[in-house]
């Protein structure tokens, strides 16, 4: 079974879920984090959506235009073909500045016949706090808010805007549109217009697409990651979203419901770590500029999430008039998990840094930031502060603070990574005295973490509790593969967490109860590390299992039910997606990162 028939259209600004019949069901403007306008996905009698709809439809068919963000839907109709092009403009200005306004186009053209269309629009700003007023002008629809603060919206068509509210039939000419924007236009919309920002959106993707480095096996499913990965990344100050929805459950009818669409240090760091390994230089720019601005240098410490302009306060609030997705309250924004102490994230971060300085740029040492090294040593200092202390971990529980392997894991890391990069810049001196602190972590992780009765590492000290997050300790070089006990602690993973080939993060109870179903991002760290100690056919096999798990549109939510293959939690997911791509890569060019670090590698022991 799968769920979240979805597809996601955006432009770094903000982004939007049209469903298989094309129903925008989700659109948060202007930005990413703004209320609502249409939120039927957690509502579906009062949520609000924007459908166009055939008149007779017999077939509707749904894809992606090749290696583009452009969904498109076809309609057959008993009078006639018609499709639908729903997309966010984003292309290059003069300048080199980016276009992407807080706008969605709707281009739809006759393909064939006379089809005729019913345009569904139920607009219900602030949440589906209250529903609007319209106003018809000359040039345009005007949208205004009724309940909560006031917004106002503006609609474009070359159809008759009275048809439009109504809902009434209407026959369509060989061409026509509906943009639907924040902010009133200052140009004549018209359909040569919307022709040429159509093709500039167009031409811009297929350029981006075009400067990733893929391999040519799952180069498609790659791609699609990709994109669903910039998509993410907020245009304006480089931030990067874990999802653009909020309180999709991780299990229907239950409790597990967040807010999404802000900024995670972690997350981002490493789908910017990514992105620089795959040939993205300017994203992972942006986000290491964003940093840099959140940090004020020597003078602050990094925060476990920001909002997208940076915001530091994420207080999280219960919508109690929405029921949520099939029933599934609480419907929460912001995300009390900013108040966490999550001692992992400068393992992240400074790993990021290191890509940026090393792997993707050891041969341009003229452009290294001191700004970034400064950042670097305040970052470390930090790390040396309180990595004996506990934390909330990965997995962000909200119940006592524990020494949590994985976030011990990421101390070691960003004590290993800060030494090469001080090698790198030419800060010798610093070198002894951070790898004495590095070994002292790994010394302290193979004392306290490994649980020698279980034959594993476990989730924190003194614990029995199998942790997926433990699987990373290949990713970052922690452990040979063919070390004993990281082959045993695999091994035990995949027996305590594995179900119908899929991995869960840990199976035993916590604050919220038992976890019902599967992460998809621990199903991928699962298949790196089956690979890396050598099990490549269990590997692969569970590989094609995870992956026939993306929806129709090649999209992947946070989570999986092992029994039904149903998608659950917010979608699309970036750490699903960036999971996705290093397993295709681990497994189909064998890039393995830790291999990156080889080289300099000298404090193992």
């Amino acid at each position: 079974m799968k769920n979240y028939n979805y597809g996601i259209i955006g432009n770094c600004t903000s982004a939007a879920l049209v469903s298989s019949d094309a129903s925008i069901d989700w659109f948060c403007v202007p930005y990413f984090d703004s209320a609502s306008l249409f939120a039927k996905i957690l509502d579906d009698q009062q949520g609000g959506f924007f459908k166009i709809e055939g008149i007779n439809a017999a077939r509707i068919s749904q894809r992606y235009v090749t290696h583009t963000a452009i969904l498109k839907t076809v309609i057959e109709t008993k009078d006639g073909i018609f499709e639908i092009n729903d997309y966010m403009p984003r292309f290059l200005m003069a300048y080199g500045e980016v276009y992407c306004p807080s706008e969605i186009h709707r281009n739809i053209r006759v393909i064939s016949g006379q089809p005729r269309i019913r345009v569904i629009l139920d607009p219900r700003p602030n949440y589906a706090l209250g529903g609007v007023n319209y106003s018809i002008r000359e040039e345009y629809l005007k949208i205004t808010s009724e309940k909560g603060e006031y917004n106002s919206f503006y609609l474009y068509s070359n159809l008759d805007y009275q048809k439009i509210i109504s809902g009434a039939e209407i026959s369509i000419p060989e061409n026509c549109f509906i943009l639907l924007s924040y902010h009133e236009k200052l140009d004549l919309i018209n359909n040569e217009k919307i022709y040429i920002e159509y093709e500039k959106t167009k031409t811009y993707w297929l350029d981006w697409v075009q400067r990733s480095k893929c391999p040519s096996t799952y180069r498609d499913i790659m791609i699609r990651s990709l994109i669903v990965l910039k998509l993410l990344m907020y245009q304006r100050t480089g931030a990067v979203i874990a999802a653009p929805t909020t309180s999709l459950p991780e299990i229907i009818g239950r409790d597990r419901n967040w807010d999404y669409r802000y900024c995670w240090v972690r997350d981002a760091s490493m789908i910017i770590d990514l992105y620089l390994r795959m040939g993205h230089l300017r994203s992972a720019t942006r986000f290491i500029d964003f940093i840099l601005s959140r940090m004020l240098l020597k003078r602050r410490n990094i925060g476990v999430m920001y909002g997208i302009h940076g915001e530091e306060q994420l207080t999280e609030k219960t919508l109690e008039h929405l029921p949520g997705y099939e029933n599934s309250r609480p419907v929460r924004i912001g995300n009390d998990a900013y108040r966490q102490t999550q001692n992992d994230l400068y393992g992240e971060l400074i790993e990021t840094i290191y890509t940026y300085f090393v792997v993707n740029r050891n041969s341009s040492r003229d452009h290294l930031n001191e700004e970034i090294w400064t950042v670097v040593r305040s970052l470390v200092n930090h790390v040396i502060a309180i990595w004996k202390n506990p934390d909330s971990g990965i997995w962000e529980r909200r119940e006592a603070l524990q020494h949590y392997v994985h976030s011990k894991l990421m101390s070691w890391v960003a004590m290993d990574r800060a030494v090469k990069i001080a090698r790198f810049v030419g800060k010798i001196h610093h070198c002894a005295a951070w790898l004495k602190v590095a070994n002292e972590i790994r010394e302290e992780i193979l004392k306290y973490g490994w649980n020698d009765q279980l034959k594993s590492f476990t989730m924190f000290y003194g614990s029995d509790v199998v942790d997926a997050s433990n699987l990373l300790m290949l990713h970052y070089g922690f452990l040979d593969p063919k070390d004993p006990r990281m082959v045993s602690t695999v091994e035990k993973s995949y027996q305590h967490l594995v179900k119908n080939g899929f991995a869960f993060r840990y199976v035993d109870k916590d604050e919220f109860g038992l976890p019902e179903n599967a992460f998809i991002v621990c199903s991928f760290w699962m298949i790196n590390a089956l690979y890396l100690i050598g099990q490549e056919a269990k590997a692969r096999e569970m590989l094609e299992n995870v992956l026939s798990c993306r929806n129709d549109l090649g999209l992947f939510s946070e989570d999986v039910e092992t029994h039904s293959r149903r998608l659950t939690g917010n979608f699309p997911q970036g750490y699903s997606h960036l999971a996705c791509i290093q397993s295709i890569l681990l497994l189909e060019t064998e890039y393995n990162w830790s291999d990156a670090f080889s080289a300099t590698h000298s404090n193992r022991l």
